[in-house]
């Protein structure tokens, strides 16, 4: 079975992944799937003590984003997903590890866990990076005002900003990516700007505007 298309939008805490995600869905009329970040029993332990709670943490959103990975693959419909399964350990398992939160043991046992889930499923057709400098961040998520996000340290965001850079140099090999810089980029009043956006993603997917195939072969740059 050859499954409907399905882009991933990719990036750091507080970059405005789930906005994004609900503009596109929106706009190409296709199925929404979401971080599992309200019902996640360990955050908020997480972020008051990291050392004990990571490998915890890790394990839950890898088995929750398995579920959705599985389900978004598994049928014809077109989907977006706010952030991939392929970021749990390339950039937050990993991230851990190097800062000391996470044990040789434990992330050796992640990792043999991630691979294993992760050997068999289909990578997204697109990529939507946002990126976004740790001042811009750290501003975004007090603005949101999630309770359990009030300790995240600006140290804790730069060097997640940093494996993501990382990653998106090896994500860029496999499959297409946009990369948005979205410090300036305002996509909830900047109409202009909101269609500009849209636009691009809809032309790298070779798509009409509510998500039907254009009849020429989608755009491989």
């Amino acid at each position: 079975m050859q499954p409907g298309q399905f882009v991933a939008v990719a990036g750091n805490i507080g970059v405005g992944k789930t906005h994004l995600t609900t503009l596109l869905a929106n706009h190409l009329g296709w199925r929404a799937f979401y971080e599992p970040v309200i019902d996640n029993p360990y955050l908020t332990n997480f972020y008051a003590d990291m050392n004990r709670w990571s490998f915890h943490l890790q394990v839950f959103f890898l088995s929750k984003r398995f579920e959705i990975h599985r389900e978004m693959v598994g049928s014809d419909e077109a989907c977006i997903q706010d952030r991939t399964i392929y970021e749990d350990k390339e950039i937050f398992a990993t991230t851990l590890h190097r800062q000391g939160y996470m044990s040789d043991r434990d992330f050796e046992n992640y990792t043999s866990l991630f691979d294993s889930m992760t050997s068999f499923l289909r990578t997204p057709d697109l990529v939507v990076y946002l990126r976004a400098d740790v001042g811009t961040l750290m501003e975004r998520i007090r603005c949101r005002g999630r309770d359990c996000e009030r300790a995240i340290s600006s140290e804790y965001l730069k060097a997640l900003n940093r494996a993501y850079e990382e990653w998106i140099v090896r994500v860029s090999r496999e499959t297409r990516v946009i990369t948005l810089e979205t410090d300036d980029l305002d996509l909830v009043s900047d109409e202009s700007a909101i269609h500009g956006v849209l636009e691009m993603i809809v032309a790298q997917l070779g798509i009409g505007a509510r998500g039907e195939k254009v009849a020429t072969a989608a755009l491989r740059g």
